[in-house]
């Protein structure tokens, strides 16, 4: 099975800059279908799922090459190189923002530009980091999707996607959650928590846009300021949108910060 089927792969467009979109943490490429095909008309757009979501390759599926967000960053780099990316633009959700800057810093010539929507590079609070979560909330999280992973999907996903008066956006979300193999998602779910990706902002030199929104339980406001301090050559947004996917509840301002990011630059 070639590299573009494992990860069921979708191109569309016919620009001559490629434009990757990556999912975050239990979602699939079906998050991005509000947002890319804006692009089409400009931008060579690629949706892929990561291995373990969607219609991916389950079986391709290695404990060990995914304990670290590294494995995830290298499948990037792999689909990306078999497509003959070059320049392009990477726009990552959540935890695939840090796999993006994980896959520019392995091959920093298929990127020029980086969109991170609600980045983290750590969950965990320490010292006068603020990452959004203590340590024993993180264990307790996990502890709870280890033991329950329908009943952590339907407890947990609305409160990410905020916006409680759509309550739909919520329900989307726990589908999303619920069609996860609960093994897999155990692990990425570890992977995503646990990780700790500070030291790897250093020495990125691409132009980033980072996204902020208001109201994300999952990425606070000092985690996007510090994501913007850290990373030189980046501009921050602060979103009136609220919650931890606005590629789903506020698709029109996503596609606008993103088009003046990469189109005004």
């Amino acid at each position: 099975m070639s590299v573009l089927q494992r990860h069921n792969v979708r191109v569309a467009g016919s620009g001559e800059t490629a434009m990757v979109f990556a999912h975050g943490f239990g979602c699939d490429q079906n998050m991005w279908r509000f947002v890319a095909p804006a692009f089409e008309d400009r931008f060579r757009t690629v949706l892929f799922d990561h291995v373990g979501a969607g219609g991916s390759d389950l079986s391709a599926y290695d404990p060990a090459k995914y304990a670290t967000l590294a494995g995830y960053a290298d499948d990037v780099v792999a689909l990306s190189r078999a497509l003959g990316v070059k320049g392009g633009v990477f726009v990552g959700h959540s935890v695939s923002a840090m796999i993006g800057i994980l896959a520019w810093k392995r091959a920093p010539d298929l990127f020029d530009s980086l969109v991170l929507v609600c980045p983290s590079p750590r969950y965990v609070d320490d010292g006068d980091y603020v990452g959004g979560f203590s340590q024993a909330q993180v264990e307790e999280l996990l502890d709870f999707l280890d033991s329950n992973h329908m009943g952590w999907s339907h407890a947990m996903a609305p409160a990410i996607m905020g916006n409680p008066d759509r309550p739909e956006l919520g329900q989307e979300l726990t589908n999303s959650f619920c069609r996860t193999d609960p093994e897999i998602a155990k692990r990425f779910a570890r992977t995503t928590f646990l990780s700790d990706n500070r030291a790897d902002l250093d020495g990125v030199t691409a132009r980033c846009l980072v996204i902020q929104c208001s109201d994300d339980i999952v990425a606070p406001q000092q985690v996007g300021a510090y994501v913007h301090h850290k990373l030189p050559n980046s501009t921050l947004v602060h979103f009136e949108a609220s919650g931890h996917c606005p590629n789903l509840s506020a698709p029109e301002e996503t596609i606008a910060a993103i088009e003046a990011f990469v189109l005004g630059g």
